[in-house]
């Protein structure tokens, strides 16, 4: 019998808000966080809009002396993370931590690990030393590239700040990272090696580098005249995906140690799926199959059957290639029940946070579940006639789910899925 797998705590840095709290209420009223980017100088470039993490300061959660030698995507992590393991429960502050930002882990470190998806890294940190390689030599180039910038960085703060001594992983396939890092934590838990794992996504690409890779692969929207209408999935005007940043972390346990020091239990962590495409370096298999068969891998290890699951998050990145491969997808996992569930992406709001997106997607799947709501698509004004499931269309839904699912489909073909459900004893 399987080891059940429970979630305690969760953490949100995003372009809709920069806590748990925030982000429901973005999502329940469909807003945006896409706008003109600010980040950088956008003149030369055709793409000129993000999904940017907004009035994001990280001494709320992380000491200055700590926070000095992080990249973006490592402070969204740790932000993140403070925020979860708060919720569950699992801190305190001890005699020498900062006011405000307790760092005492509540549970045996040795068996405390960490998984967290990263696709690019401290790009922001890569570009100035490049900049300054180029202008001034070897010897300007910044002290503190090189652990600044590799993506098993986040990771390793993380364990730094808190004293975990367990497993400390960085998961790195590409826009799947958050949900196989969130796949990966789960498997941890249930072969016994952690009673706990600190678990999700960080991204921060929002700099000119990557946007100007991506551009080049035509996978941007430019609408930059009606930036919070850019990221339209399954509409037939969709001209590609928005780039967001940010990090979602939760607080995964086995049930036996959240029960033994009765902590409030918000979801259970039932299933995941994971699989290969085998096809192309950036397009999804035209056929589905790839996906549906992860969709139907993690429904199996969840123990339940497709028509269990009322709410489906997809990876619905808004490009002409995506949506109506992925609806082929939904298909095939769910046969006829495809039409009768409700399937949303939020990425319409959020943009395409790459890393992150799954294990943000991973909390819209747990507050659905504890709050009894279906996060809308919004911008679905003129739905593809390939994409004819139900979206959620613009305004939130309420009902009540037992059972939601997320999958998150990166280039080079990976596929991941994820289940979660209402928990019962």
């Amino acid at each position: 019998m399987k080891t059940r797998v429970v979630v305690t705590g969760m953490g949100a840095i995003s372009p809709i808000g920069n806590s748990v709290p925030e982000f429901s209420q973005a999502l329940k009223a469909g807003k945006s966080g896409i706008d003109r980017i600010t980040l950088f100088d956008t003149t030369e470039f055709d793409v000129k809009i993000a999904a940017e993490v907004k009035n994001f300061d990280p001494l709320v959660w992380i000491d200055k002396k700590d926070a000095r030698k992080m990249a973006r995507f490592t402070q969204f992590a740790v932000a993140a993370t403070a925020q979860a393991l708060q919720q569950a429960g699992l801190v305190e502050r001890g005699p020498e931590d900062p006011e405000n930002i307790p760092r005492k882990l509540r549970c045996n470190p040795e068996r405390t690990g960490v998984v967290i998806g990263n696709g690019i890294g401290g790009w922001e940190i890569t570009e100035e030393s490049f900049r300054k390689l180029i202008a001034h030599g070897p010897k300007r180039v910044l002290p503190l590239t090189v652990p600044m910038m590799i993506n098993n960085e986040a990771a390793g703060n993380i364990s730094m700040v808190y004293g975990t001594k367990g497993p400390a992983f960085t998961q790195v396939t590409a826009c799947a990272s958050g949900t196989d890092a969130l796949g990966q934590a789960l498997d941890l838990i249930r072969s016994g090696r952690c009673d706990v794992v600190i678990a999700g996504g960080t991204e921060a690409a929002i700099v000119p580098f990557a946007i100007a890779g991506f551009q080049m692969l035509k996978a941007l929207s430019t609408r930059n005249d009606e930036p919070q209408r850019a990221s339209r999935p399954f509409d037939k005007d969709r001209d590609g995906f928005v780039m967001g940043e940010g990090a979602g972390i939760l607080i995964l346990e086995s049930e036996a140690h959240a029960k033994q020091r009765r902590a409030r239990i918000l979801a259970e962590f039932a299933g995941y799926g994971a699989t290969a495409d085998a096809y192309h370096i950036t397009a999804p298999d035209p056929t589905g199959e790839g996906g549906g068969r992860a969709m139907r891998l993690a429904i199996e290890d969840a123990g339940l059957k497709p028509e269990d699951i009322q709410y489906y998050n997809a990876h619905g990145t808004s490009t002409e290639i995506n949506d109506p491969t992925e609806t082929k997808m939904i298909k095939l996992a769910f046969g006829d029940h495809a039409y009768k569930m409700k399937v949303s992406s939020t990425k319409s709001m959020t943009g395409h946070c790459i890393a992150a997106a799954g294990a943000l997607e991973a909390i819209a799947c747990i507050l659905a579940i504890t709050e009894g709501f279906y996060p809308p698509t919004i911008n679905l004004d003129h739905p593809d006639p390939e994409c004819d499931l139900d979206y959620v269309p613009n305004q939130v839904q309420y009902g009540e789910i037992r059972a939601a699912a997320s999958g998150s489909l990166g280039f080079g073909g990976h596929n991941g899925v994820v289940v979660f459900t209402r928990y019962t004893n």
